[in-house]
């Protein structure tokens, strides 16, 4: 039986050219539309890093260590505990622990909704965040006081200006549960000892807030003061004037400045016993050697301090010292009772890690350099790089440091890399070392090499760096 003939209409004829020409035209199509993202992308503006931001690169990383361990070192000296608080806190924290009408809650909070429509704000400082702790896991019944040192960074929308970031850094101490002068006076110790351990030369300047009554009288007796001067005054202290009359004290502006020279001084305003608690912390400092200026003026920024306040500024002209506070603290009695908690006194500060490593540039002082391995490790061919690595990691498991470029292949290149590092020694394995069970050991000064057992490397290297032998 012969097959049957398929018959092809006209119609059909038409419709498969449709389809070939349609089916052309969307590969050509495609084709530009690819061809043309490469251009689109090549044109595109490399992302920038967002204003008031930085990037702390690995040069610069032997400041940051050696500011971390000087804290850390002096944490453990006087038995202060990490604390490590999220970055994220509730709004409502920081509008009632620092103040609802000062400039970091006004005009400097990174504060967004999130999806829940929650409203929450990136920390502008910790000493709230570290109180909501105290109380979040009733600390309060713990031998008091509850000491904690902290790190980490910081976030206000501020003016960036030198040496001054909206993302920072900040290392601080903080003691809560007691209410003795001594433990103010250790505070303002352990940051004294801090710039003494860096080598700067600082000030500590330091007054007493009272209590909010003594404070309440002052503040009547100092605005009645700048009242009669208002047409003297910058635009943002007119403002200060009925929400936040301290900070009149602590403008920057020239004319205000000038003004401030006859205001009515706090001292002269505390009651009995501020007077005897500030008495006492002048008492302890003196004993324990520690030189302090009495600064009439020092009213620091947060609603939250009483009693003793103080800041650390570095030595020189005290305009322009004030304007480059490195650091910063007091007593805060009433903080923990306004998150909630029970009455309960508490004292720290906090220190800008960013200001004190501007400070070590610019007085030049001597920071420890970063420890560069006094070892190379170089390779020659496949296996031998493969066995490398399990050689590199014996010295790691006997804390010797190597450094290596395993990605090189040629041993010049290799050997180059490690005469600019410095390296005392170079380890040379090859295709013949591997083979053998061997390795070369070569003197980068002297250029003398020897053979050495690959079993015994570790034990050859020790006894060259006199470093104790591993068990």
């Amino acid at each position: 039986m012969s097959p049957r003939k398929k018959v092809v209409t006209k119609k059909a004829v038409k419709t498969t050219r449709k389809s070939v020409r349609g089916a052309k035209t969307a590969k050509k199509t495609a084709a530009k539309t690819v061809a043309a993202k490469p251009r689109a992308d090549r044109g595109a503006k490399a992302p920038q890093l967002l204003r008031g931001m930085r990037d702390i690169l690995p040069a610069d990383q032997n400041y940051w260590d050696y500011i971390y361990d000087t804290a850390r070192e002096l944490a453990r000296d006087f038995n202060y505990g990490r604390i490590e608080t999220p970055i994220l806190e509730e709004t409502n924290l920081f509008v009632r622990a620092v103040g609802k009408e000062t400039d970091i809650v006004q005009k400097e909070m990174y504060t967004f909704q999130d999806t829940s429509g929650e409203s929450i704000t990136l920390r502008p400082e910790a000493t709230a965040s570290i109180a909501r702790a105290y109380v979040t896991h009733g600390m309060l019944n713990q031998p008091q006081p509850v000491k904690f040192w902290y790190w980490g960074p910081m976030f206000r929308h501020e003016r960036p200006q030198s040496g001054r970031y909206r993302q920072f850094y900040q290392f601080g101490f903080e003691a809560l549960g007691e209410d003795s002068p001594v433990l103010d006076a250790q505070i303002i110790m352990i940051a004294n000892d801090f710039f003494k351990e860096m080598g700067l030369p600082i000030t500590v300047q330091i007054n007493s807030l009272g209590t909010p009554e003594s404070r309440q009288a002052f503040k009547t007796e100092l605005v009645s003061y700048y009242r009669s001067r208002r047409g003297q005054l910058c635009e943002d202290c007119k403002k200060r004037l009925n929400k936040n009359p301290l900070r009149l004290l602590d403008c920057k502006d020239e004319g205000c400045r000038g003004l401030r020279n006859e205001a009515p001084q706090i001292v002269d305003w505390l009651d009995d016993g501020s007077k005897n608690h500030f008495m006492k912390v002048l008492e302890a400092l003196d004993e324990a050697d520690v030189p302090y200026v009495m600064n009439p003026f020092l009213v620091r920024g947060l609603d939250y301090y009483t009693q003793t306040v103080f800041e650390i500024w570095p030595e020189g002209d005290d305009d322009e010292a004030r304007q480059n506070a490195l650091g910063g603290g007091g007593r805060y009695d009433l903080l923990v009772e306004m998150l909630g908690g029970r009455p309960t006194p508490a004292t720290g500060f906090a220190i800008g890690v960013e200001r004190v490593i501007s400070y070590l540039r610019s007085a030049e002082a001597k920071v420890p350099a970063v420890e560069k391995p006094e070892i190379f490790f170089a390779q020659l061919g496949e296996q031998a790089r493969i066995k490398a690595l399990a050689l590199f990691e014996e010295f790691r498991k006997a804390r010797i440091p190597l450094a290596e470029a395993f990605s090189k292949d040629s041993l010049k290149a290799q050997l180059e890399i490690a005469n600019k590092l410095g390296a005392q020694y170079t380890l040379i394995l090859g295709q013949k070392e591997v083979l053998d069970g061997t390795i070369l050991i070569r003197d980068m000064e002297a250029g003398i090499q020897e053979i050495v057992d690959q079993k015994k490397i570790v034990r050859q290297i020790q006894k060259k760096l006199n470093k104790p032998l591993a068990e």
